[in-house]
C-alpha cells in the first residue's frame, strides 16, 4: 500500500511538472517587464485601488500579497485595497490547475468568483473605514504628486522579497537567460515537493479509509469545510494554496471551502504584515480576512 500510493503520486506529480515549468516562465516575464509599474499603478490608485488591486492579484504571483502588504504598511494603499489584493490573490493555486489541461474548465469560475468577491469586500471595507482612509489619500495623492515627506522611503516597499528570495516588483529592460528561467526552475521543483507530499498523503487517506467513505463523510460535513479550509490558507507559505488545489482538483472539497482557503491565503504577505506593522492591526486583519473567507465559502456552499 505505501509503495504503491508513493510511486502513484510520484508518477501524478512528474506528470506536472512541464506544464508547471511553462507557466512559471511566462509569469516570471511578466513579472520582470511590468512588476514595478504594477506595483506603482496600484500605489497610486487611490479609489480605484481594490479593483486594480484585485486585478493584479489574479496574476498568479507568490510576491503579490507581500508587495500589497508592503504598500499598505507604506500608507499607499487603503485596508480596503490589501483586502482585495489577498482574496483575489490564489498564491500557486492557479498554477497548479492549469498543469492539468483536463481540469482548466475548473480554473474560469475560481477567478471570476474570488475577483468579484475582492471588489466587493474592498470596497465595502473602504466604506466602513471612510474616516481612516481620509488620511491614506490625502498620503496618496501627496506621494503621486511627489509633495511627500523627505523622510518617506516609499522605494521599500519595492524591495521586499517573495519566496526563494526573490523580489516581487523587480523591473528589468534586459532580460537574460538566467532571469526568465532560474526561478521558475527552483520554484517548479519547490512545488513539485509539495504537490508530490499532498498527492502521497491523499493517497494514502484514500487507500486507508476509502475514497467513497471519504467522500461521504465530507459530505456530511460540508459546512465544516470552509472553516478548515480558511485555516489552512492562513498557514503563510505557499504549500497551503497547493494543499487547497489538490484537495479541490481530486474532488476531496468543495468549490465554497477552496474559495474560502484561497481567500484566507495571504501567504508571504501575512507574516510581513506582523513584521512591518502594527501587530494588534495585523491580528485584526487576518481574523477578519478568516472571517469573511469563512462567511463567503459557507454561501457558496449553501447555494451551489
Amino acid at each position: 500500500m505505501f509503495v504503491t500510493a508513493l510511486q502513484d503520486a510520484f508518477i501524478d506529480s512528474a506528470k506536472m511538472v512541464p506544464l508547471l515549468f511553462v507557466v512559471y516562465v511566462a509569469i516570471e516575464f511578466i513579472e520582470l517587464k511590468f512588476g514595478n509599474k504594477m506595483a506603482k499603478t496600484v500605489s497610486k490608485a487611490g479609489p480605484f485601488g481594490p479593483i486594480l488591486g484585485a486585478l493584479s492579484a489574479t496574476i498568479p504571483q507568490c510576491g503579490i500579497s507581500v508587495m500589497g502588504t508592503a504598500l499598505f504598511t507604506q500608507r499607499l494603499i487603503t485596508i480596503g485595497s490589501l483586502f482585495a489584493v489577498y482574496i483575489a490573490t490564489s498564491d500557486e493555486a492557479i498554477p497548479v490547475i492549469m498543469s492539468q489541461p483536463n481540469k482548466l474548465e475548473l480554473l474560469l469560475p475560481l477567478i471570476l468568483t474570488k475577483l468579484v468577491l475582492a471588489i466587493i469586500v474592498g470596497y465595502a471595507l473602504d466604506l466602513v473605514f471612510r474616516k481612516r482612509n481620509k488620511q491614506v489619500f490625502e498620503h496618496i495623492d501627496a506621494y503621486a504628486h511627489d509633495h511627500d515627506e523627505a523622510d518617506h522611503h516609499h522605494e521599500a516597499a519595492f524591495e521586499e522579497k517573495a519566496c526563494c528570495g526573490h523580489q516581487a516588483t523587480a523591473e528589468h529592460s534586459a532580460i537574460s537567460a538566467r532571469d526568465i528561467l532560474y526561478h521558475p526552475l527552483i520554484h517548479t521543483l519547490k512545488i513539485f515537493a509539495f504537490i508530490f507530499l499532498i498527492s502521497f498523503g491523499l493517497n494514502l487517506l484514500f487507500t486507508s479509509i476509502g475514497q467513497e467513505t471519504l467522500g461521504n463523510l465530507l459530505a456530511q460535513h460540508e459546512l465544516l469545510q470552509p472553516f478548515l479550509a480558511a485555516l489552512i490558507g492562513l498557514i503563510p507559505n505557499c504549500a497551503a494554496s497547493v494543499a487547497i488545489a489538490q484537495f479541490y482538483l481530486t474532488g476531496t472539497i468543495t468549490f465554497g471551502a477552496t474559495i474560502a482557503g484561497l481567500s484566507a491565503s495571504g501567504g508571504l504577505g501575512i507574516l510581513l504584515l506582523f513584521k512591518e506593522g502594527d501587530k494588534k492591526e495585523g491580528a485584526r486583519i487576518v481574523a477578519l480576512l478568516f472571517g469573511i473567507s469563512v462567511i463567503a465559502g459557507l454561501l457558496l456552499t449553501l447555494i451551489s
